[in-house]
């Protein structure tokens, strides 16, 4: 069995078609069929059933499959090992958070790093709190931002590095948008613009509304920060956005309230793979990340 068979295997089960697999691996459409075929045989089973135009996966074709995804990226991370070794500030740091982080917070540490380790390489990916879990727990990613701490999760340990407080925003013309604090209950009859499903600010908000004695009316749901930021500067509705997401990047503003009853923070966590050493050079940017926020903890907020 040649390293070459398992790589055209997996890319011909990622297309279900051999043609296109071969477009990808930038070779002849009949050496990759030899190649499955020859690995079939030496299987001694089929490995993919033909369906219409495509090629899907035989249940012993899907087992295998996950054991060779698994073997060849522990044969990526071997590799990598060794150039990080020979030189840890050419490696490459693959980094997950939410999108409230990705406006100000993860360009600005990754700028202060960069002028340490001008060479390291980023690979970001924004993400939900359960697939940024599932990221990290899959070797997708090697760190992830992360709230709120998911401390009770076996797969994954980190540290909490930040309490951020969150905020109400509201229109520029609503009769609110001029106080220095509101308590939360004064926005019980508002529409609230709230987070999708699966985004950890919205059960952090509809919690604080519950307390707060209501259940906050939807008008709005989104994915992204600056979404929910517009759509409440537009008029649309209120919504309380942890103090991270409110740099503004765009002309088009809410404004923004402090609450003081009740007084509803997150928690921020860096994590990693419970099981598995980091590498090298994501070992270093975890370090300077904790002497990061640590500095700072007594300081302004982040930002």
């Amino acid at each position: 069995m040649e390293l070459r068979q398992l790589q055209y295997f997996l890319k011909v089960a990622q297309k279900e078609h051999v043609t296109r697999a071969a477009e990808e691996l930038h070779v002849a459409q009949s050496a990759v069929s030899r190649q499955i075929h020859q690995l079939e045989q030496e299987l001694g089973v089929d490995l993919f059933v033909q369906k219409g135009r495509n090629l899907q996966l035989t249940p012993v074709g899907q087992l295998f499959c996950k054991r060779v995804e698994s073997v060849l990226k522990e044969l990526d991370r071997s590799v990598a090992e060794i150039h990080e070794f020979l030189d840890p500030e050419l490696g490459e740091i693959r980094i997950g958070f939410p999108h409230s982080l990705g406006t100000h917070l993860i360009p600005t540490i990754v700028a202060e790093f960069r002028q340490h380790y001008p060479h390291v390489k980023f690979r970001f990916k924004q993400g939900s709190y359960h697939s940024l879990i599932k990221d990290v727990v899959s070797g997708e990613v090697d760190l992830a931002f992360i709230s709120p701490f998911p401390d009770t999760d076996v797969h994954v340990t980190g540290d909490i590095v930040m309490t951020e407080e969150l905020f109400a925003i509201l229109p520029q013309n609503h009769p609110l948008a001029g106080e220095s604090l509101i308590r939360l209950e004064q926005l019980k009859e508002e529409k609230f613009v709230l987070f999708s499903e699966g985004y950890s600010l919205r059960p952090i908000v509809w919690q604080a509304c519950l307390q707060a004695g209501f259940e906050p009316k939807i008008a709005f749901e989104g994915g992204e920060t600056d979404t929910i930021r517009g759509l409440v500067a537009a008029g649309m509705g209120v919504s309380l956005l942890p103090e991270m997401a409110l740099f503004q990047t765009n002309p088009l503003q809410p404004a923004q309230v402090r609450i003081v009853d009740p007084t509803i923070t997150r928690t921020v966590g860096l994590i990693h793979r419970a099981d598995e050493k980091l590498p090298l050079v994501a070992h270093s940017f975890r370090t300077f990340l904790l002497s990061y926020f640590r500095l700072r903890e007594n300081d302004t907020p982040v930002g």
